[in-house]
């Protein structure tokens, strides 16, 4: 069953343009099992990135690549608060798939 993660972050300023870069042009490929990858700007400089993944094992494998990646990048993000740190992580299994 497809799986997703969605983590929101926020981005210390003059640092954006080398976030979105970043995930632009990072390298899937240690993902195994992820089919698509997509940063969201939700608003001034807080994006989420979200994930979509072949299945709950898939998403859960790949987790030391995706906290790898996410160290190389760790020390531009802001805490957000509320004992957080600088990311608000959440993953599960699709139950409902809509498109237009």
């Amino acid at each position: 069953m497809t799986a997703m993660n969605v983590v929101r972050m926020r981005v210390q300023p003059g640092h954006e343009a080398d976030f979105v870069e970043f995930h632009r042009s990072r390298d899937l490929a240690p993902l195994d099992g992820m089919r698509a990858m997509r940063l969201v700007r939700t608003g001034e400089r807080e994006y989420l990135v979200v994930g979509e993944w072949r299945d709950m094992a898939a998403l859960a494998a790949a987790r030391p690549a995706m906290i790898a990646m996410l160290d190389r990048f760790r020390g531009t993000l802001e805490d957000l608060g509320g004992g957080l740190g600088v990311t608000d992580p959440r993953s599960g299994e699709v139950v409902v798939d809509r498109t237009a």
